[in-house]
């Protein structure tokens, strides 16, 4: 069945088209600043790194200067060993008092910003622990002493050990402004990331607005016009002498108000069945009596379109029932029908039912103009019509396939559709349900 439905004039598609490559590349734009910002994050913490270690080791170059400690000049970087992040050896040939070592050191290390707490151990060559531990705090420090359990090295050589507990916490203290800055990017690149999704969907819904009331505004002004014309006969004076044009002008009206009547009542079940869940009641429905039913309703516009529809159901189908919403269902085969006759030349329908693993189905074939596999899967998405080329080529408003779509999800069944252009389509609305025969 050819469910083409025109979706809005090319300028209209240019300028959606626009909008939603200016949304891509903002939101491109705005991930690659937050990748940058992040890349200088690591930068700043990796450098902020480097300077502790930095300071730190002059620290210790001014510990050495401070108290003779080695009895040779030997380069610092023989001196120093930095076996792990929180642990600095400095080696020594001569212990001074701890009191004396500790004082020097928290002096130096205050002297090059390294501003938190350490621990000193004392390691003398040949011995597996450490012979004494001193605890030295700093401006900065907010942390008590505690009891810790400190990495021996075992070197062939005394040192002095240097353990900073809070190191990294410390360090990333020293980030603060940069935290604090990249967050107050992040809280704006969300916040402009949020308002351009909204307006995207504000846009999105705009385009829907007009194009509904578009389509709304040509499936009444035909009839009205029509009934219009059918009125201004019938107020002739000379129409009562003339009993079968004044049936046939009568009948027009009548027909167009069926008509215009229809139509509401289909977008007030629409605007019901979005204010809440779809309502059904499952009851066991004749499928060969339903689809009877639904053709007999459809035959007004068969007749005028002079169209074929075959009903095809084998014999041992003829009693073959299903546990549905029979009102329910007998709109969504309705729907299909109208399409199909709708988007055909010379309508051939054919509409038959079957099982296919373990479900029911039901099948309406048509010969109409087919629809690109590429518009298939936004068939159902309620306004949408397939570009033709012309905005208001074909009536409906572009909500029944998305009804009939509501209908099967509510029977917990899904929808398969068969279709290629200029040949003809097939929807099979699948099912599950207890059969008997």
């Amino acid at each position: 069945m050819g469910s083409k439905f025109a979706y809005g004039s090319l300028s209209d598609n240019m300028r959606s088209s626009t909008l939603r490559w200016l949304v891509l590349l903002a939101s491109i734009l705005i991930m690659l600043i937050i990748t940058v910002q992040l890349f200088w994050l690591n930068k700043v913490y990796s450098f902020e790194q480097k300077t502790f270690n930095t300071n730190v080791v002059k620290s210790i170059r001014g510990l050495y200067e401070d108290l003779n400690l080695v009895n040779s000049r030997a380069h610092l970087q023989d001196l120093i060993e930095h076996p792990s992040i929180d642990y600095f050896l400095m080696r020594v040939d001569n212990f001074h008092s701890k009191d004396s070592i500790a004082y020097h050191l928290q002096h130096e290390l205050n002297e090059f910003d390294v501003l938190t707490d350490a621990y000193i151990a004392y390691y003398d060559a040949g011995h597996t622990r450490y012979k004494d531990t001193s605890y030295i705090t700093a401006a900065a420090s907010r942390y008590p002493p505690s009891t810790i359990n400190l990495s021996v090295y075992n070197r062939p050589f005394s040192y002095i050990l240097l353990y900073f507990p809070h190191r990294n916490k410390y360090v990333l203290q020293q980030m603060n402004f940069w935290f604090i800055s990249s967050a107050i990017v992040f809280l704006v690149l969300i916040g402009l990331a949020m308002i351009l999704f909204f307006f995207y969907r504000q846009r999105f819904l705009a385009e829907i607005q007009k194009d509904f009331v578009n389509n709304f505004t040509h499936e009444f002004k035909t009839p009205l016009a029509v009934m219009k014309i059918s009125a201004e006969v019938l107020l002739q004076e000379k129409i009562t002498a003339q009993p079968d044009r004044l049936r046939k002008y009568a009948t027009i009206i009548a027909n167009q108000t069926q008509h215009l009547q229809d139509q509401v009542e289909r977008l007030l079940q629409i605007a019901r069945s979005d204010r809440k869940d779809l309502t059904i009641e499952k009851k066991q429905v004749p499928l060969k009596d339903l689809i009877e039913q639904a053709v007999a309703k459809m035959q007004p516009l068969i007749d005028e379109k002079k169209a074929e529809v075959k009903i095809q159901v084998d014999e041992e189908q003829y009693n073959m029932e299903l546990s549905a919403d029979r009102a329910h269902l007998e709109l969504a085969i309705v729907n299909l029908l109208e399409n199909a006759l709708k988007f055909s030349a010379k309508p051939y329908i054919i509409v038959s039912i079957g099982q296919e693993e373990g479900n029911i189905y039901i099948s309406v074939k048509d010969n109409g103009i087919g629809i690109d596999k590429k518009y298939q899967k936004r068939l159902f998405n309620k306004f949408y019509r397939v570009p033709t080329g012309d905005v208001h080529n074909v009536k409906g408003f572009g909500l029944g396939l998305n009804f009939v779509k509501r209908i099967i999800d509510a029977h917990h069944g899904t929808i398969k559709i068969n279709s290629l252009p200029g040949i003809g389509t097939e929807f099979r609305l699948i099912l599950p349900a207890t059969v008997n025969s």
